[in-house]
């Protein structure tokens, strides 16, 4: 049974245990809203090496779980919170490396979501901005670069998060030097401080209040194929502290440029209180005020569709052990014509919390992944079915699942089915996966 109790200013979910169950867990990270959690379950705490049911891992800790010199064997009690090659999804190079070739493969197939426009844009799978890799991809980018003289690009060290490393240039004598003292002159999947990714920047970000901003989604994924994830309906918006301006006198500017947390609380404008953030509900909220409640669900529609085409990109190529969950960071921006494109997906999203309000999120939103992981009064299971239950789900909705049918999805209460641009079908499921070919046609989100 779970109940809502009350620890000074902060609620929380208390488990009461029905069965007797005592799940034994381990945890490589000190953070409350993950070892309050635990303890309000009633779980016990052991050391990695020990017998445990729930590993809440490093990525680091992982590699070395899944490492083939290891020789470690899960068993069948047991999960743990990455699968083994995330990196795919995560790492910038290998996101975009990955999305490309999904699209590619869709458009040998003649598939009608690759269909592209006049100018050779895809119609349906535009998800992010071009990009390139450096150094590999030097003279490709220079080629491009070229067409657009007056542009402005991003680059972004493959490796690294929170912000690190990234600049903004216009000119390409910006990147003389950077490319000059570059080693390597071919892609490698290797994280080194001379690999990057470089986009092109949206130089006309949708402003609130004069300010620039991203949204930061939690999908959470219990399997790739077949393919089943949700969506957590508790994501955020994170402002600039500094006005936008375009002008290339404020490129160096990162309180202008970069959303990120680590970068913005730095600044004298950083407002502690409410951290620079807005919900998701209070943006839709505006949205729906300023632009229309149908165009709003468009936009919201759009990125739900981005986020599940992003993650079939990358299904043939993860390992995809019974043993694994993973909550993605999804980053988001939307430019000033309500087009959403994806910034990059996030392995560990960040659980440090920056108000009360960010922590009860954050508290509730591993509450809610783990119930659907471990439903609650159980063991960990990785034999029996990764369809949760209805009353499970929390502030989860069902993003997509390719085990249930289109009338599956319209008549759960607590879940939404994918809706597809008009008169384009979702692709057939990951191979590997069960024939089951899930919201077709006009199915939308209830």
């Amino acid at each position: 049974m779970a109940l809502w109790r009350s620890s000074g200013s902060d609620w929380y979910i208390q488990y009461d245990d029905m069965s007797g169950v005592k799940l034994k867990y381990a945890c490589d990270l000190d953070k409350s809203v993950l070892l309050n959690n635990f303890d309000r379950r009633g779980w016990t705490a052991v050391s990695p090496e020990e017998d445990w049911n729930f590993y809440w891992a490093s990525v680091q800790t992982v590699r070395t779980v899944f490492s083939v010199d290891n020789g470690y064997r899960l068993g069948d009690e047991q999960v743990i919170n990455h699968f083994p090659n995330h990196y795919e999804l995560t790492r910038k190079d290998l996101m975009v490396k990955n999305i490309k070739r999904y699209r590619r493969d869709l458009e040998k197939e003649a598939n009608p979501i690759a269909e592209k426009d006049e100018n050779g844009v895809y119609k349906h799978l535009d998800m992010f901005p071009v990009t390139f890799m450096l150094p590999a991809d030097y003279n490709l980018f220079v080629e491009e670069f070229r067409k657009n003289p007056n542009s402005t690009w991003i680059m972004k060290p493959c490796g690294k998060a929170r912000g690190i490393g990234i600049f903004l240039i216009n000119k390409l004598s910006q990147l003389k030097k950077w490319s000059r003292d570059s080693k390597t002159s071919t892609f490698s999947q290797v994280t080194t401080k001379d690999t990057y990714v470089i986009s092109r920047y949206i130089e006309n970000p949708l402003l609130i209040g004069g300010k620039k901003f991203d949204l930061r989604l939690y999908v959470l994924v219990t399997s790739f194929r077949p393919l089943k994830c949700y969506m957590y309906r508790l994501g955020f918006a994170r402002f600039c502290t500094v006005k936008y301006n375009a002008n290339v006198n404020e490129l160096d500017n990162l309180f202008v440029h970069l959303t990120n947390v680590s970068i913005q609380k730095q600044g004298e404008d950083y407002n502690s209180v409410h951290g620079g953030k807005w919900t998701i509900h209070n943006l839709r909220l505006f949205l729906e005020g300023t632009r229309g409640k149908e165009i709003t669900d468009d936009l919201f529609n759009k990125i739900n569709w981005i986020t599940v085409h992003s993650l079939k990109a990358v299904a043939p190529v993860i390992a995809n052990d019974r043993h694994c969950y993973e909550i993605y960071g999804f980053d988001i921006i939307i430019d000033d014509n309500l087009k959403p494109w994806l910034v990059e997906v996030n392995a560990s999203p960040s659980l440090s919390s920056t108000t009360s309000s960010d922590r009860i999120m954050k508290y509730n939103l591993i509450s809610d992944a783990i119930n659907i992981v471990i439903p609650p009064g159980k063991l960990p299971d990785v034999r029996a079915s990764k369809t949760p239950d209805k009353e499970n789900l929390g502030q989860f909705d069902i993003l997509f699942d390719e085990e249930l049918d289109k009338s599956d999805l319209v008549t759960l209460e607590n879940s939404r089915g994918l809706k597809s641009y008009p008169n384009v079908p979702l692709p057939a499921p990951i191979r590997g996966g069960r024939d089951v070919r899930v919201s077709q046609g006009r199915a939308s989100w209830k």
